[in-house]
């Protein structure tokens, strides 16, 4: 004699496309990193120009001449270092936190490493 139960009750579970998609292997079609791009940003009332987004740094770099341009205050001292992609070492002048970024219409806080480099004036700061 055969234990077996047989199942009465079924549920239906909806799945979203993704899922869907991996089940049915029909994936999308990857999309191409952009690696960095421009955007434009507003620090209080002054129009920053366009600013490059690498999606590779973790960091937000800005140019001193701008953060003295800005009036933003005194910086905090670091003891950070930063080794450049060519393997030369940067010591920043300070870290400035909560810089208030409007990109479009939104605002965003972000900590900013004040390096003393000169400033590309089409893209002034680099965001990571």
């Amino acid at each position: 004699m055969s234990h077996k139960r047989r199942l009465t009750e079924f549920k239906t579970v909806e799945l979203t496309q993704e899922c869907t998609s991996r089940v049915q292997n029909k994936l999308p079609q990857k999309l191409k990193d952009p690696g960095s791009f421009t955007i434009p940003v507003r620090i209080g009332n002054i129009d920053v120009g366009r600013d490059l987004c690498d999606l590779g740094a973790s960091i937000n770099l800005m140019p001193l001449s701008l953060f003295k341009q800005l009036d933003l205050g005194a910086p905090r001292p670091t003891t950070m270092m930063l080794q450049l992609a060519d393997r030369s070492i940067a010591y920043p002048e300070g870290v400035i936190e909560d810089v208030l970024l409007q990109i479009g219409k939104f605002i965003f806080p972000s900590d900013f490493i004040i390096l003393d480099y000169e400033a590309d004036e089409q893209v002034p700061i680099a965001l990571g």
